[in-house]
């Protein structure tokens, strides 16, 4: 049986959702020059903002996407096998958005209602060192405490993108990963967006594997 996957991100300023429609497009291609097939199919959620209306209009945030599905309810994520979250970094770790979620999963720490799913990162910084491996790093006690298991984006598939630093760009074995810039202006580069593709792709073949019949 084919894994259900739920992709799941909060963006403020859409680089995060841009990375996150990027990994959706590795789970579910089925040709292309880099990726051999896959044919996977996933739903892609939003977290739900926290922040008032006044204020995300002082921080200059645009309007969130109506054609993504905004997560309010954490149940729904039970139906589902493995999950790719994508997070913004606030000072190295989880923003509020995504803590207000987690927050929120009493019943299902309680219950296990995540015990024994799969999950996998990617994370976006203002710059390069604002905390992209630190938030992964941070978010495995979380992971843990549900009985989540990670699967990390390595190197098997992705060293040449990893090991090229003739540009600067986001991402590590931990996740696919894009910076924005101090004032928030650049977007994931080619090389983040492939990146992020790249790991939808190995993450769906990882979890592809795992018998949830």
């Amino acid at each position: 049986m084919a894994p259900k996957i739920a992709i799941v991100f909060y963006s403020m300023y859409g680089h995060v959702k841009s990375l996150a429609l990027a990994e959706k497009k590795g789970i579910e291609v089925t040709s292309t020059d880099r990726l051999r097939a896959a044919g996977g199919t996933c739903d892609i959620y939003q977290v739900n903002e926290t922040l008032p209306q006044e204020v995300l209009t002082k921080m200059h945030a645009p309007s969130k996407d109506d054609s993504i599905k905004i997560l309010e309810d954490p149940n729904i994520l039970e139906q589902y096998d493995a999950f790719l979250f994508g997070i913004p970094t606030r000072y190295g770790n989880f923003p509020a958005q995504w803590k207000t979620f987690w927050d929120k999963t009493g019943s299902q720490w309680h219950r296990g209602g995540f015990w024994g799913k799969y999950a996998g990162l990617f994370i976006g910084t203002g710059t390069q060192g604002g905390g992209q491996e630190s938030t992964a790093i941070a978010a495995m006690s979380t992971l843990t405490h549900h009985g989540i298991i990670y699967v990390p984006l390595g190197y098997k598939t992705t060293f040449a993108i990893l090991a090229n630093v003739d540009e600067v760009r986001g991402g590590s074995p931990w996740g696919a990963g894009t910076f924005s810039g101090a004032d928030g202006s650049r977007m994931p580069s080619p090389a983040e967006l492939e990146l992020a593709e790249k790991q939808g792709h190995a993450f769906y073949g990882a979890v592809s594997k795992v018998n949830f019949a």
